[in-house]
């Protein structure tokens, strides 16, 4: 079955992918991150705003950002009633077909799982994502804006980005759909009450799909500065197969795509001066680079470059560029392969939960 369906996972992947961030100059000594807002409506990087996702065959595509847009707790989303939290429907909005899908929250949790982790994960694991999902989509009630018409956070079923309906999930998973559904539904049936809470509210807990090795700080992403995402040791990661990816440029190819992501640099001398000194993040992400003479953000040059991780370095030799990549996606919040690697080890949901958000604790209606 995965011989089958794997040369059109990896073309849809080809198709789809996207360049999320927007440019970013920086002057001499600024923050790498200044000024950047992505709009809180994309799907997860995701969790519909904060995460990473994987195709179901165990490979991550490439996450779509959205700020956390949850405060503190106090300025966060208000808590969910106690009563019902399982009866009360979740609000998507579906880019792609243009509507408005009103979800139970076990049908959203089967395919919020399905979305973002392989079925053959670990049940820890896949728990600790619907969790997290289930805890980031609520956080958001509050903070979505009219663009999606109602929805609290924005997917793509049909591209398979931030949950999957019944019916992609039907013709995605074949003869594996029982097995999978009735999986998977148990699992929501075990935790469609918990969620992930911060001063008694649902906290915006992110995810991606491969750390540097270490998660990033939110405000290193985004604008906000949540205490529980201020990033923690994820060494597991190193063990993934995709952890470190290396993509090589021509001169040529290198500069139209600093010309075409970040114009105004001056790019007039040999290509072995375009790069310079090099500001890293507590975590080791590019917070910023020297490229033609200004200070560029980590995260503009991860788009303009289209890589997979603000986490990287770039070398030239022999009339080429290579850029080589660490992890997979924004970096804050809940690694998912950490999480599935954690799960192997032993660890339960709760606890992949409690490491990732430091500060939080795992609440049921």
């Amino acid at each position: 079955m995965i011989k089958k369906i794997l040369p059109s996972i990896l073309l849809f992947a080809a198709l789809t992918y996207l360049l999320p961030f927007v440019c970013l100059l920086l002057p001499a000594g600024a923050s790498g991150s200044a000024g950047f807002a992505p709009a809180a409506s994309a799907p997860p990087d995701t969790g519909g705003g904060a995460a990473g996702l994987w195709n179901g065959l165990g490979q991550p595509d490439e996450p779509s950002p959205a700020a956390p847009e949850s405060g503190n707790g106090s300025d966060g989303a208000a808590a969910p009633e106690a009563a019902g939290l399982a009866q009360l429907e979740i609000q998507l909005w579906d880019e792609g077909a243009g509507r408005l899908l009103r979800v139970p929250v076990e049908e959203y949790l089967i395919g919020v799982m399905a979305a973002e982790m392989p079925p053959s994960w670990p049940d820890e694991a896949l728990m600790a994502q619907a969790v997290a999902a289930h805890s980031y989509v609520l956080s958001q009630r509050e903070q979505a804006g009219a663009a999606l018409e109602g929805g609290w956070l924005a997917v793509d079923p049909a591209r398979r980005q931030g949950f999957l309906t019944d019916e992609v999930l039907r013709s995605y998973w074949g003869d594996a759909y029982e097995e999978n559904h009735a999986r998977l539904a148990a699992l929501a049936a075990q935790v469609k009450d918990e969620l992930v809470l911060y001063d008694g509210a649902p906290a915006a807990a992110c995810y991606h799909a491969i750390s540097c090795g270490a998660t990033e700080a939110s405000q290193n992403v985004w604008a906000e500065a949540l205490p529980y995402l201020q990033g923690v040791d994820s060494p597991l990661d190193l063990t993934s197969p995709d952890y470190e990816k290396a993509v090589t440029y021509t001169p040529q190819q290198m500069y139209d795509a600093l010309s075409l992501g970040c114009p105004g640099l001056d790019l007039s001398g040999a290509p072995n001066s375009w790069f310079g000194e090099v500001r890293y993040t507590g975590a080791g992400y590019v917070a910023e680079q020297q490229v033609g003479g200004a200070a560029v953000s980590g995260l503009a040059l991860r788009a303009a470059l289209g890589l997979r991780s603000a986490c990287f370095t770039v070398d030239y030799a022999d009339g080429v560029f290579t850029v080589t990549t660490r992890g997979y996606g924004h970096g804050v919040g809940m690694s998912q392969y950490g999480a599935n690697a954690l799960a192997l080890t032993g660890k339960t949901h709760a606890e992949i939960l409690s490491f990732y958000y430091p500060g939080t604790t795992l609440g049921t209606a």
